[in-house]
């Protein structure tokens, strides 16, 4: 009998000890602001307000419209954690930088974020290293400002490089310094452009802090920005597999998540209250 209650205790706390593992939650997670671009500048304490009631305890903010907010974003517990700043610093208006350095940091960001390369300046392998070269450069000044920079990826990036193993993700992140340059993921783009999240994680584990939650409706791959309005959905819905993602990010390090979606239904705060229900309730 004593042995067989001693087999009973070994195997109850050897699930004790596999449970914790089993319902993983995600307690923190932010939005980017972006998503609220329609309704935020004309009421931002009330969209605010409703975004922090919703769950939501940071935000990624975008330097465009950051004066009209501030005020009421201090007025919340919201806390700012990354900046996204216009591709122009980094390439025309690099006199701009500096100054708008100094503010993010007197603001309290810890990450400045490059957003966008317009289709106009994209290119293959030789774009890909001035690029990352640029970025380089503009980490040092954000490294030196005491913030980290990170790269938005789009869809693009994914594009295979001809007679070789590479997309010109990877191009970019062999060429920047991990030192001075992060990457900002965003899983659904990343779906767009045929590569499972899950994958970029693993391949550049410690390489990305920040990561874009959305999910995306069934599509063909592909290596632009083309996606309909109504294939951006919510986090809970679409063709991703967020546990798995989930699961992927945190085990790569991944510090900060925020919720995004680039076209919505309606209002939306209602989009985003899916979302963050969503994340609220899963296990992973």
């Amino acid at each position: 009998m004593s042995a067989l209650l001693s087999r009973r205790n070994l195997l109850a706390s050897s699930a004790a000890a596999i449970l914790p593992l089993q319902a993983k939650t995600l307690k923190t997670f932010g939005a980017q602001l972006y998503t609220l671009r329609s309704i935020i500048n004309e009421k931002p304490l009330e969209v605010l307000q409703q975004l922090e009631a919703l769950g939501f305890t940071e935000v990624e903010a975008i330097r465009g419209n950051l004066a009209q907010i501030w005020d009421s974003l201090k007025q919340t517990k919201l806390k700012p954690v990354s900046l996204h700043m216009d591709t122009s610093y980094f390439f025309k208006d690099i006199e701009k930088l500096n100054p708008a350095l100094d503010d993010a940091k007197s603001k309290g960001f810890e990450y400045i974020v490059c957003p966008y390369i317009a289709p106009a300046d994209r290119g293959g392998v030789e774009v890909i290293k001035k690029l990352a070269d640029t970025l380089n450069k503009t980490g040092q000044r954000v490294k030196a400002a005491g913030m980290k920079l990170c790269y938005h990826n789009h869809a693009f990036e994914f594009e295979p490089v001809a007679g070789t193993q590479d997309r010109l993700l990877d191009v970019l992140m062999r060429e920047a310094d991990k030192s001075l340059v992060g990457l900002e993921l965003d899983i659904m783009w990343a779906q767009v452009g045929g590569v499972p999240p899950e994958d970029v994680f693993a391949k550049y584990k410690g390489r990305i802090p920040l990561v874009h939650l959305k999910n995306v409706s069934k599509i063909a791959p592909q290596y632009n920005e083309r996606v309909k309005k109504e294939d951006f959905q919510t986090v809970g819905g679409g063709v991703i597999n967020i546990p798995s993602v989930l699961k992927a990010a945190t085990a790569a390090g991944t510090k900060h998540f925020f919720v995004e979606q680039d076209q919505t239904p309606g209002n939306p705060l209602d989009s985003l209250k899916q979302s963050a229900e969503y994340l609220k309730k899963l296990n992973f």
